[in-house]
């Protein structure tokens, strides 16, 4: 069942979403008003050291008040290319610049409400630069055993989904068998 976008306007925008209006036609006929969030790109990296360790973020999330593992994020800025913009981030958030950038994956985490596309990267190198510039990002940055990535996630320590989806493909790929 495919539903079709009649129209759509802007009922509220400033520099990181819009918030729109869309009239839908159901496959039977029916329109419906529904609201959709437009959002830049996000751009997510992370470094998996030689002992299998993940570099992670622990902060608190305001909107849902709760604490968790994350990775390096932040939108993508106008005409950045999205590797670029994932580097930037985890340098300005963790204050480590990641080696040569590897493609990890791309998700919607809530296609139902909003666009956004998260592109997530990760390298097998890393190099501390200093004291993180973006440190109000979270409260401590750690090398977290990948080994221990499953159980986070199964107890909630990884909130959100585009991370834990990440966290569990990068623990598949670099444990694999070993992992069992």
């Amino acid at each position: 069942m495919q539903w079709t976008k009649q129209s759509e306007q802007t009922v509220y925008g400033n520099r990181w979403f819009t918030v729109n209006l869309a009239d839908v036609e159901l496959p039977d006929g029916r329109h419906l008003d529904h609201f959709l969030i437009r959002l830049r790109p996000v751009a997510v990296a992370t470094v998996v050291n030689d002992a299998n360790e993940v570099l992670l973020l622990w902060r608190h999330r305001f909107i849902t008040d709760s604490w968790g593992w994350e990775l390096a994020a932040g939108v993508v800025e106008d005409g950045e290319d999205i590797a670029y913009a994932a580097a930037r981030e985890m340098e300005e958030e963790t204050g480590w610049r990641p080696g040569p950038l590897r493609h990890l994956m791309s998700v919607e985490p809530s296609n139902g409400l909003t666009d956004a596309r998260h592109h997530i990267y990760w390298s097998d190198e890393g190099t501390y630069v200093g004291h993180p510039e973006d440190d109000f990002e979270s409260d401590r940055r750690e090398w977290v055993p990948l080994k221990l990535v499953p159980d986070m996630v199964a107890r909630g320590e990884v909130p959100a989904a585009n991370m834990a989806a990440a966290l569990l493909l990068l623990h598949h790929l670099r444990l694999g068998q070993d992992a069992r």
